[in-house]
């Protein structure tokens, strides 16, 4: 069975990890929610967050990884040894991993964005091109680069679309999903309500 961890970490942007746990649980997709370094953690706009499990060394078992952003959190994340180590790992056996709004600066550091292509929260790409030179920054919602298994995204509003692409690089049909969460009527209106 396809398995997902979102890792948490004390200041993250609550609606970018719990989009993700969401979307892919009406999915069913078995999706753990992890916390950095203790179960409980706190979101970046208070909202106290109860985590199934700590990261630990199963985090290589997990089909894909993804990151929520806020800069606290994503902060806290990138400079995290321990995620560092498994996240590199999980690189170099090929597994995917996924990472929005300022949560690519981890995967920068780590040095998984090399020679991929990649998108963010707007700025950040300024940090990211320091840590990874050689990725392609895309000014688009949401990025996935097949060759290097790696999917971002931009912001808070963009949630959806990367829980979604995170579901679709998994083999997983999200249409129906999608019409019944008005994520079709959204994306097909939204002219209309600006």
């Amino acid at each position: 069975m396809t398995k997902v961890a979102v890792v948490f970490a004390d200041g993250c942007e609550e609606v970018e990890g719990l989009s993700v746990v969401d979307v892919l649980r009406r999915l069913n997709i078995e999706t753990d929610m992890v916390g950095l370094t203790n179960k409980d953690v706190m979101g970046d706009h208070k909202i106290k967050l109860t985590c199934d499990k700590v990261v630990d060394n199963s985090l290589l078992d997990y089909d894909l990884v993804a990151f929520p952003g806020g800069k606290t959190g994503a902060i806290n994340l990138r400079d995290n040894e321990k995620l560092r180590d498994l996240m590199v790992k999980r690189h170099q056996e090929g597994k995917w991993d996924a990472a929005m709004c300022a949560a690519p600066i981890a995967l920068a550091r780590y040095g998984v964005l090399a020679d991929a292509d990649y998108t963010c929260y707007p700025g950040f790409e300024k940090e990211t091109e320091k840590d990874a030179p050689t990725g392609h920054f895309k000014e688009r919602i949401t990025v996935t680069d097949k060759k290097h298994k790696i999917i971002t995204s931009r912001g808070p509003a963009t949630a959806w679309a990367y829980a979604y692409a995170i579901a679709e690089a998994l083999g997983v049909d999200t249409s129906n999903l999608k019409k019944g969460m008005l994520y079709d009527y959204l994306a097909e209106n939204i002219q209309d309500s600006l």
